[in-house]
């Protein structure tokens, strides 16, 4: 039971941590390595629980400061064109999630762009269980596996904070930034690409000028 509570809450916490966080399935990697014969679907359960919550908690904070705190009415109407959009293909977009969880692509660049919209957490937090639950089986068990054929270094499963690592994360935080400045009513509209306008400002002289 120690083991199952310390799991779910190592699991949480890295995946409550918007970024520079080393990926779950790494950790799962590591133990199934470690402790060979005691990992299992028990223990994928228990990470899965732990990463939809985290997950969960990480875009509701996303929704919560970022989008009713520090985003402008303008960038917030522009996001919501995403929204208007994927709400009308549930199955599409429920299809698209379960797809991403299945990799190991890192998922926290995901929940913040989709905490930044005001749709439903189920439509990606669902998809996001089962993709976890089965890929972090797949990792423990074949890190179990490979670990009883070969002689691992405790220190390579944790060289994860690497210039690639930084560097990656560094990228996925700028896109996010990028997710808010395109203009995506004209994108989906008219496909079109632009960059949303900044909100004027008045001068003296009444001239509306672009911040």
């Amino acid at each position: 039971m120690l083991e199952f509570l310390l799991i779910f809450t190592v699991v949480f916490l890295l995946n409550v941590i918007p970024a520079f966080a080393p990926p779950t399935w790494m950790v799962f990697s590591f133990l199934g390595f470690r402790f060979p014969d005691h990992m299992g679907w028990r223990f994928a359960l228990a990470g899965a629980l732990a990463a939809t919550l985290g997950r969960f908690t990480l875009a509701k904070m996303s929704r919560l400061i970022v989008r009713k705190r520090l985003l402008s009415e303008q960038t917030r109407e522009n996001v919501d064109a995403i929204k208007d959009r994927l709400e009308k293909r549930p199955k599409l977009t429920f299809g698209i999630f379960l797809f991403y969880a299945f990799t190991p692509l890192p998922s926290n660049y995901v929940f913040i762009a989709y905490g930044l919209t005001t749709l439903r957490l189920a439509l990606i937090t669902v998809p996001f269980f089962i993709g976890r639950f089965v890929s972090y089986t797949f990792w423990a068990f074949t890190a179990a596996a490979v670990s009883r054929r070969v002689t691992f270094d405790d220190t390579d499963a944790l060289s994860y904070f690497s210039v690639y690592f930084v560097t990656t994360q560094l990228l996925l935080l700028g896109l996010v930034y990028l997710f808010t400045r395109i203009d995506w009513r004209i994108l989906l509209a008219d496909k079109k690409f632009k960059w949303l306008e900044r909100p004027g400002i008045k001068s003296p002289g009444g001239v509306l000028k672009n911040q």
